[in-house]
């Protein structure tokens, strides 16, 4: 079982992958570490592609009760039998997306290191807020989110709070007591064995 004091792990997919092997990676990687939800976060654009991942996705991951939510397509949550989306326009859309998908869907919103974007979301439905990076990445604007950002959050407001973007060994032993979720996808994926990797980052949450 795990620590209930530990962060859960959010898995992000690779930017790209073939359907061809990434399921029964993916698999290999729900059967050997307890991940919370998996986010599909394709970088094309072609719907067809989007579907057929987030088809393979969704039959490997709900067979293992664990959420699938997709990086900002909103519409195709209902058509493919999703969780639920992650926004990346911070509090922007996270009111029309709950009110288009209903109140058991996830909607989870990516905002940057902004404390008042996080607070906005939040108040608008969101079930969980992403802040970020908190390393060197070039995620959003590429501006660090603060240690104090997340400690605040974590004694002031209810709304889950996930860390992403460049994590490291040390960033995840700094993190750990002051956020609810690690958002992990390429810290794992380049690596050699993703599973083992994962592995080394859950040991590093203490």
């Amino acid at each position: 079982m795990a620590d209930e004091n530990r962060p859960q792990i959010y898995l992000v997919t690779p930017p790209a992958f073939e359907l061809g092997s990434f399921p029964a990676i993916l698999g290999r990687m729900l059967d050997a570490h307890e991940i919370a939800c998996i986010r599909l976060a394709l970088a094309t654009r072609d719907e067809d592609t989007i579907g057929r991942a987030a088809d393979a996705c969704r039959e490997i991951a709900h067979a293992r009760d664990v959420a699938l939510v997709i990086d900002s397509h909103l519409q195709l949550v209902e058509r493919h039998g999703l969780d639920g989306v992650h926004l990346g326009d911070g509090a922007r859309s996270v009111r029309a997306a709950r009110k288009a998908l209903g109140p058991d869907a996830v909607v989870g919103a990516f905002c940057g290191g902004s404390r008042h974007d996080g607070m906005n979301a939040g108040e608008a439905g969101a079930d969980y807020v992403s802040l970020g990076p908190i390393g060197e990445s070039t995620l959003g604007t590429g501006a660090r989110a603060p240690f104090e950002l997340f400690e605040w959050w974590s004694q002031m407001i209810e709304v889950p709070v996930v860390a992403e973007g460049a994590l490291s060994l040390d960033l995840i032993r700094e993190f750990a007591p002051v956020t609810d979720f690690f958002a992990i996808g390429e810290e794992v994926w380049g690596a050699e064995d993703p599973v083992a990797e994962m592995g080394r980052l859950i040991a590093a949450m203490g």
